[in-house]
């Protein structure tokens, strides 16, 4: 391809997204749902959240399940002054082998949610693996959909898990599909610091 053919493209290419980036005029928060069956849906949600502090902006996270505070992630924004880090579960179900105990931890996360959903200001909410909790039928998520529906406007939120409900793929502005193709876990290889935890 020469060098004038290239660049004409190039230009044709430019006069489309510089189009579509003019109609993107709205200002507002998002919903992000992260799902599918694949590795990394909290790795890039807590990388978006990252940038959210970067830029200065006040966040939070609440796990749903995982119950360890020795995670990487953890150990980094643990203490980090613009994000609040709340591990609220007691570990997978088939860890835990406890129903009553499991919903009541599930119930005790939603409270502190929903005091974040209506937090002007905390920017960017990110609550891992908060959709096993319907999964499960641990939460109802009809008021779940209302408190994100009713957050505050410039607010984000980030949910993650294999799976998601209907009604919060009805309001979500974003979602993404994390697959899975390969796996080293099923190749044999130990989980490891760094990459798994």
């Amino acid at each position: 391809m020469s060098d004038v053919s290239h660049q004409s493209r190039m230009a044709a290419k430019k006069a489309v997204m510089d189009a579509k980036i003019a109609k993107a005029t709205e200002e507002r928060g998002v919903l992000i749902l992260l799902k599918g069956n694949g590795k990394g849906k909290s790795s890039s949600a807590f990388g978006t959240m990252a940038r959210s502090a970067g830029h200065g902006m006040k966040c939070a996270v609440i796990q749903f399940i995982k119950g360890r505070s020795e995670t990487g992630e953890y150990k980094f924004f643990k203490e980090h002054p613009l994000i609040d880090w709340n591990v609220m579960g007691h570990g997978f179900t088939w860890e835990t082998q406890n129903k009553e105990q499991d919903i009541a931890a599930a119930q005790k996360a939603w409270k502190l949610a929903e005091q974040m959903l209506q937090d002007e200001s905390i920017h960017m909410l990110v609550f891992d693996e908060l959709s096993y909790m319907f999964k499960y039928g641990y939460l109802d998520v009809e008021p779940v959909v209302e408190a994100l529906k009713n957050r505050p406007k410039h607010q984000n939120v980030i949910i993650t898990g294999r799976t998601m409900a209907v009604p919060l793929q009805d309001i979500a502005d974003t979602i993404s599909i994390v697959q899975d193709e390969r796996h080293a876990f099923r190749l044999g290889v130990k989980a490891q610091k760094g990459i798994e935890f």
